[in-house]
């Protein structure tokens, strides 16, 4: 592909909160709320954990430990989007994500 000059799109999630457009990629630590974003995740990675989920690393092409495929799954910007709507409206508002790529 660069060979032709084309370029990958990098992947990036949106979600509005408070008539503003809030713009997350793959681990992304630039959101000021990066802290709060990571502990929501943290949290919710937990539960998940608990009722037996296990993150999926089989697609994961970086050759890496089985630590870091974990941790890469576990910062894809759609779920940082998510975990940044969690903390930023109240509990029971629908949040609305939209990626600029296909979802897999």
């Amino acid at each position: 592909m660069m060979d032709r000059g084309v370029k990958k799109e990098t992947g990036c999630s949106y979600i509005e909160v408070n008539n503003q457009i809030h713009t997350f990629v793959a681990e992304d630590t630039s959101n000021p709320q990066v802290e709060q974003i990571c502990a929501e995740l943290k949290r919710l990675w937990g539960e998940m954990a608990e009722a037996g989920y296990v993150p999926d690393t089989r697609f994961v092409l970086h050759d890496v430990n089985e630590e870091q495929k974990e941790f890469s799954v576990s910062y894809h910007s759609e779920k940082l989007a998510i975990a940044f709507g969690l903390i930023s409206v109240p509990g029971g508002t629908p949040l609305h994500i939209i990626k600029n790529l296909r979802v897999c």
